[in-house]
Parts: structure tokens; C-alpha cells; sequence
């Protein structure tokens, strides 16, 4: 694929067109999920950034895994800018199970390096950590996105969706091992109690 011209003026009236050439309107519930992934994208490249400029573990199997995962949100944006009639998986990479069971296994492996949660953990003590849930956030609603996209169409993959799930999960856990591997104190909530009149 190349491109050679960036600006095609053609949805300079709102609308857009889909990889199969349908024009839909920039609001569309759709553009929204694909939109959201494409965001999503973004924070795991400034994660990726992040540990590499802060030399922070650039060269950690974290830093190889996130750059798996931005090549696979890549495939997932382009399987959601693609109505489900027009898929043609033989030509166009879509996410199966075997990428969904790779973040579990990464989520196990990682988990038995870190101690049980006694309580809440928020985002902070060092940018990776906090650019980690930055994405798990964005993850969580490109999920709520695709979940109103498969209710509203009823024809989207059901693994678009438990791939975020999962997704979510794994920026959750990866934020603590950065925690842990930079050796600075995970940020626990303070849980108030109400004050007693």
C-alpha cells in the first residue's frame, strides 16, 4: 500500500468512507470504535516511548510485547472500519483466540512476580506507570465502544471485543510490573471514612 496524498477533501461534510467503500457519517457508532482503537494506539506508542526515552526497560519483553499489541490494534481498527459482510479474513489479519490467549499467558507470568493487591492501586509514581493506565482507560472504552457497535449491528466478532476485555486487564498488570521493575512505590488509594457528625 501507498499512500501518496494525505487530504482527499472528501469528508469535509462529515462523512467518511469504510475500507469497503460505504460512506457513513463521522458520528457513526462505528467510526467512534475504530476511532477510540486508533487512540488507543497511541497510548501504547507513548508507552512505549516513555520506557525508551526514560531508558526505562526499552529493551524488556514489556517493550516487545507492546509493539506486538500496536501492530494488533493496527488489524483490529481495520477489521472495525470493515462491516462484518465485507471481512474477507483470508486476505485481512483479524484477531483470534490465540491472540487473546497470549495476553492471559503474559497476564499469569507477570502476576506471579507481584505481590497480592492489598487495595486499590491509582495511577502515578513514575510516567510509565501512569501512561500504562492512561491506555488501560482508553482501552476500557474503545471496549464499551465495540460492545455498542456489536449491539447496534449485531454482525461484529465477538473477539474484537474479549480482545479489549483482556486488553484492559493486561495494562492493569503491566502498569504494576513497571512499578515494580523501576523499583518506586505503587500510589494506594486512600480510602477516607466519612467524618462522624
Amino acid at each position: 500500500m501507498r499512500l501518496s496524498k494525505i487530504y482527499t477533501k472528501t469528508g469535509d461534510q462529515g462523512g467518511t468512507m469504510l475500507a469497503s467503500g460505504e460512506r457513513i457519517s463521522k458520528t457513526a457508532v462505528r467510526i467512534e470504535a475504530y476511532g477510540t482503537v486508533d487512540e488507543l494506539n497511541a497510548c501504547v506508542g507513548m508507552l512505549r516511548d516513555h520506557m525508551r526515552v526514560d531508558n526505562a526497560l526499552p529493551e524488556s519483553w514489556i517493550a516487545l510485547s507492546l509493539s506486538r499489541i500496536q501492530n494488533e490494534l493496527f488489524d483490529l481498527g481495520g477489521e472495525l472500519a470493515t462491516p462484518t459482510h465485507a471481512l474477507n479474513p483470508a486476505r485481512q489479519k483479524v484477531l483470534n483466540q490465540d491472540d487473546i490467549k497470549v495476553l492471559e499467558d503474559e497476564i499469569d507470568k507477570c502476576n506471579e512476580t507481584l505481590a497480592p493487591l492489598a487495595n486499590f492501586v491509582l495511577p502515578g509514581g513514575h510516567i510509565c506507570n501512569s501512561t500504562a493506565h492512561l491506555a488501560r482507560t482508553v482501552c476500557r472504552r474503545a471496549e464499551r465502544e465495540v460492545v455498542r457497535l456489536r449491539a447496534e449491528e449485531n454482525d461484529v466478532r465477538v473477539e474484537t471485543q474479549i480482545y479489549l476485555n483482556r486488553l484492559s486487564d493486561w495494562l492493569f498488570v503491566i502498569s504494576r510490573a513497571l512499578s515494580h521493575e523501576l523499583n518506586v512505590p505503587e500510589v494506594l488509594w486512600d480510602q477516607r471514612k466519612p467524618k462522624s457528625k
